[in-house]
């Protein structure tokens, strides 16, 4: 595999794409993220000799003020670290826990019915132990070389100062007004009934205090302090039941990653509570067998490759996956080579199969295991991901969420920060390996992903998307490693999702020939075209000595290199 510099510009639906659009080298490091003042944030902490570390945890406040309805406080994540001088991967999982009253029947109503997605996510019984902050914390006292309180101020600054909403925001308000003006977010987002507007001017002084109280008294101020009461007492007003001793008790664990190999690589993703590391690596293993990347880049036989790779990957999701401190999971079964095989071989290339169920990993794993009949389609929630590296060859890849946009809508008052519908992740119906427990993780899809060659790292890459994550990864690591694209195509190749037959999503670009000849073979096309994911990623050059940043341009996202 040879490794090559970004193009100087290249299309994508026509429109030419030049180093203004998302697009960056650097010598001596590299930020992307989703929005350009976040990015900027993050650049300033390494051109300030900060590492990536540091960046990460600054870029992050920073976001909670810029895309307020991705991620926040409110929420959790899965940061991935490279440490160089270790040659070590290690991930901070900061993802949300049910508190201790939940139960397996809590998303059931009297009758024993499944209460409507629509209805449970913007209840207080959606929300999590939100492990965000810790998170933060945690990974800069291992690695970090700043200290929280300055690492703060910028975020502090943007949310007293004000910033300019963006396409992404106003976009999101617009669609989530009715949620936001039924909580204290009406008057910052939705004032006099009328949703903010692409560059109008988002002041948020609540949030900026609760960044000075946290400078102040550290995460303690959350995880038990005041932040903390008033937070546990609008879940409590909204139909939760949260304590503030679930927030005291939430800790952090720190994960080894999943490792992989294909395409002459080492994979190191996102091993449970998240499905999406297992789900990638599954789905690129079952590309391999069937030889994928000999088809050609547009062509129905790949889509359909993909969309088969994908329902056999996605059934074995539903039926194993949760998470580990609660469930056994066949991880070794799943990426078995003769379970791959044995999966792989129920793919017709000529028709789509109509009947996919989820296979026996169990026979390749030492013990036997549970599986599950329950499969639900979970809403697809947004989030965010971005990536950093430093002057020393630390990276970071950190996908950090509140589930659905602007999470439950629910803003604790005076506070300035949304709470997260994360246990809506769980399975609705018990019985699975995904039903909620108290203190358990909900399964989660994000994959940040790092990818070694030699030795060495050579590409850090992740997606926001909820389920979609999964496809958006697998593709981009599919165009780059497979298909020889240079980074930033291999982001902008139009992409599909299909988590079971016969409904395949699809972005603009995906050809019109393909989807015909793909109907004719039993799948079916949603009817118009939808954007898939928000890709950001760097590929590093040894021999160059270069970073390559590229974003994806479903929102601003925004690369920026350094060089000195």
């Amino acid at each position: 595999m040879t490794v090559e510099s970004p193009a100087k510009s290249m299309k994508r639906d026509g429109q030419d794409l030049t180093a203004g659009d998302g697009i960056a080298t650097g010598k001596t490091g590299m930020v992307v993220t989703a929005h350009p003042l976040a990015s900027k944030v993050g650049a300033d902490v390494l051109r300030n000799g900060g590492n990536a570390v540091d960046a990460a945890v600054a870029i992050q406040f920073a976001l909670n003020v810029v895309e307020p309805m991705m991620s926040g406080i409110g929420g959790g994540g899965f940061m991935m670290v490279y440490n160089a001088d270790r040659r070590q991967v290690s991930i901070v999982d900061s993802r949300e826990r049910a508190p201790m009253s939940a139960h397996p029947r809590m998303f059931l109503d009297e009758n024993g019915k499944e209460i409507p997605f629509s209805v449970r996510a913007h209840e207080g019984y959606a929300v999590g132990v939100p492990g965000t902050l810790k998170g933060l914390d945690v990974a800069l006292n291992r690695w970090g070389t700043r200290s929280l309180e300055e690492l703060i101020d910028p975020a502090i600054r943007l949310a007293e100062k004000g910033v300019r909403v963006n396409r992404t925001l106003a976009r999101s308000i617009a669609e989530n007004q009715e949620w936001l003006s039924r909580t204290a977010a009406r008057d910052l987002f939705v004032p006099d009934g009328k949703p903010l507007q692409e560059g109008d001017w988002l002041v948020q002084r609540d949030l900026a205090r609760t960044f000075r109280l946290i400078k102040a008294r550290g995460i303690d101020a959350f995880y038990g302090g005041p932040i903390g009461k008033a937070l546990v007492k609008e879940v409590n007003k909204r139909n939760g039941a949260m304590a503030l001793s679930d927030l005291v008790r939430y800790e952090v664990t720190m994960d080894k990653p999943l490792w992989g190999s294909l395409h002459g690589v080492k994979v190191a993703t996102m091993p449970p509570p998240s499905s999406g590391g297992v789900a990638v690596l599954h789905i690129l293993k079952l590309l391999e067998q069937v030889d994928a990347k000999d088809v050609d880049l547009r062509s129905a036989e790949k889509y359909h490759l993909f969309a088969e790779a994908m329902h056999l990957a996605y059934a074995d999701r539903a039926a194993y996956l949760g998470d580990p401190e609660f469930v056994d999971v066949p991880i070794k079964g799943m990426l078995d080579s003769r379970y791959i095989a044995e999966r792989a071989a129920l793919i017709n290339r000529e028709q789509a199969n109509k009947d996919v169920k989820p296979g026996d990993p169990w026979k390749y794993e030492k013990e036997k295991g549970m599986r599950s009949n329950v499969w639900e389609d979970h809403e697809n929630g947004q989030t965010t991901h971005f990536t950093v590296a430093d002057r020393w060859g630390n990276l970071v890849s950190y996908t950090t969420t509140i589930e659905q946009e602007f999470g439950t809508g629910i803003m604790v008052p005076g506070y300035g920060f949304f709470l997260n519908n994360e246990l809506t992740d769980f399975d609705a119906k018990p019985g699975g390996p995904n039903e909620v427990r108290p203190n358990k993780r909900p399964r989660s899809s994000m994959a940040p992903t790092i990818i070694f060659q030699n030795g060495k790292p050579l590409m850090t890459v992740g997606s926001p998307g909820g389920a979609t994550i999964i496809a958006s990864v697998y593709q981009v690591i599919f165009n780059k490693l497979g298909k020889g694209l240079d980074l930033k195509q291999a982001i902008e190749e139009p992409r599909i999702y299909s988590a079971r037959y016969p409904t395949i999503r699809w972005e603009k670009g995906v050809p019109d020939q393909a989807r015909e000849e793909l109907t004719r073979m039993g799948h079916r096309f949603e009817s118009e075209p939808t954007e898939i994911g928000n890709v950001n990623a760097i590929w590093i050059d040894w021999r160059k000595k270069r970073y390559y940043g590229a974003g994806d341009s479903s929102r601003d996202s925004t690369a920026i290199g350094l060089n000195r």
